[in-house]
């Protein structure tokens, strides 16, 4: 799926607090939590589901290269060697430390790893858990309903919850009239029991900087889009445990001529 550019803001109903920022997203890649609910900038389940996005691979490449390793200042020592950041490797050290350097391999070999479950392995203190959390999509529309080409299309979605929510993110789908799909997910901290909101925006209209030689273009042609919302305990889509699909919704909207 492609990546979209959307400017993304959210607002917790009780505080009413909002927030807007123009933000590149990729598909099922928690990048920037809602708003409203905004993480710390102590998060550590943020700081840890990027450090995943970022060093897996290459972790699971130094643990299957030097075979037995003593420390975490070993394989971590490795990895910000190999990618020449010593800030990796301090958040390595950390995730390592938290979970024993044993346990810590043991989660980098384990099979189909998805970010939202490897910081849960590595400890609930880190992604918190919530087996009983929910939530219900209670509206999802769009402002304007239609407009031409270039026009700032809002999505505004509010939901509650009963039990609060465990760790997940926001996934949303656009469906296009040339069939590229388009996507973005954000990463949507741990919540207590309320009503929560949230506002994407995008704009219909070419991106200039799409080059039609290395990727496919979204045009933005006149007709019907359906844009799907899911909001997920864990990744959405993950079959892990800890991980659902607690609602789901679809809007329309209409690029005119």
């Amino acid at each position: 799926m492609k990546a979209v550019v959307l400017a993304l803001a959210a607002i917790a109903v009780s505080a009413i607090a909002m927030a807007e920022s123009p933000v590149r997203m990729r598909q099922m890649n928690p990048v920037a939590p809602l708003s409203g609910k905004k993480a710390p900038g102590n998060d550590l389940c943020m700081a840890c589901l990027n450090f995943y996005d970022q060093s897996i691979n290459i972790l699971l490449n130094i643990v299957l290269q030097e075979g037995v390793i003593g420390s975490c200042g070993k394989i971590c020592g490795a990895l910000a060697n190999k990618t020449h950041s010593p800030t990796l490797g301090s958040l390595c050290n950390i995730f390592c430390d938290i979970a024993g350097v044993e346990e810590f391999i043991k989660i980098i070999e384990t099979l189909d790893l998805d970010p939202f479950y490897f910081c849960e392995l590595l400890s609930p203190k880190v992604c918190p858990i919530n087996d009983n959390g929910d939530a219900t999509i209670t509206s999802f529309v769009p402002n304007p309903a239609s407009g031409p080409q270039g026009t700032t299309f809002e999505f505004d979605m509010m939901y509650t919850s009963v039990n609060g929510t465990g760790t997940g993110e926001v996934s949303l789908e656009i469906k296009t009239v040339d069939g590229i799909p388009l996507g973005a997910s954000d990463y949507n901290p741990a919540a207590k029991p309320g009503q929560y909101g949230g506002k994407w925006q995008v704009k219909a209209a070419p991106d200039p900087s799409c080059d039609p030689t290395q990727e496919e273009c979204e045009n933005w042609l006149p007709g019907t889009y359906q844009v799907d919302v899911y909001l997920c305990y864990g990744e959405c889509g993950s079959k892990h445990p800890h991980s659902a699909i607690y609602s789901q919704a679809s809007l329309n909207f209409t690029v005119t001529n």
